[in-house]
């Protein structure tokens, strides 16, 4: 149950809902089930992230594009480097940052599905189906 939790300035609704889709359709063409992508979108308050001792929103900036993220990706510990490489592209993309963004972090924490639980109408369950 891929995980993907992305820490920036706001962005809207249709360009949450974009990003959260292209992740999803990359996920759901290497065999993921597109109800199990959870993508988490979180707005910190400003001057609270910093990077070498300055907000981020210090760094120099055009202006345009994206001004800062950070995310983390919760996959499985089967993930290999291409299939994290190629995620983290999809996210970066997707977002917009470039080589104009003055500050994108992106951090992978494995995670068993036997970590995770889900809930339902009245019960919770193991993410790798065990009792």
């Amino acid at each position: 149950m891929p995980t993907i939790t992305i820490s920036s300035p706001p962005l809207p609704v249709p360009r949450r809902r974009a990003v959260a889709l292209r992740i999803t359709r990359w996920l759901t063409e290497r065999g993921v089930e597109p109800g199990h992508v959870v993508v988490r979108f979180d707005s910190p308050e400003e001057n609270s992230v910093f990077s070498g001792g300055l907000p981020v929103e210090a760094l120099p900036h055009d202006g345009t594009g994206l001004r800062h993220a950070s995310v983390t990706c919760r996959v499985g510990p089967d993930r290999d480097e291409r299939f994290r490489d190629g995620l983290a592209r999809c996210i970066a993309e997707a977002l917009g940052a470039d080589e104009r963004t003055p500050f994108f972090y992106l951090e992978f924490r494995p995670t068993s599905p036997s970590d995770v639980r889900l809930g339902g109408p009245g019960r919770m369950r193991r993410a790798d189906g065990a009792a």
